[in-house]
């Protein structure tokens, strides 16, 4: 399964996607807004979203290109490696 992360801390980036790596998903992460954000997402089977590290502007970004390509969107206003295993358990629970 592809996830696409939006938030979180610039310095543990290589642990979300080690996280997810072990419990056999994909995983894209943008901890900060760059250009064509909402290209850059693409198709992921589920969007997750640390609320606690997120400008609005990529919430509202986010939140968008989910509702135009009906993806899936769990918030978690925590953004730690355990916030992420439940996020990843919450989302397998959905599909």
């Amino acid at each position: 399964m592809s996830i696409v992360l939006i938030g979180g801390h610039d310095r543990m980036h290589r642990e979300y996607k080690t996280v997810c790596k072990k419990a056999g998903h994909k995983l894209k992460v943008f901890t900060q807004m760059t250009a064509g954000l909402s290209k850059s997402i693409g198709n992921p089977d589920a969007l997750l979203i640390f609320t606690s590290t997120v400008s609005h502007k990529m919430v509202n970004i986010a939140n968008k290109e989910a509702k135009r390509k009906n993806i899936p969107v769990v918030r978690c206003h925590s953004s730690s490696i355990q916030a992420l295993n439940n996020s990843i358990r919450s989302i397998e629970s959905i599909r």
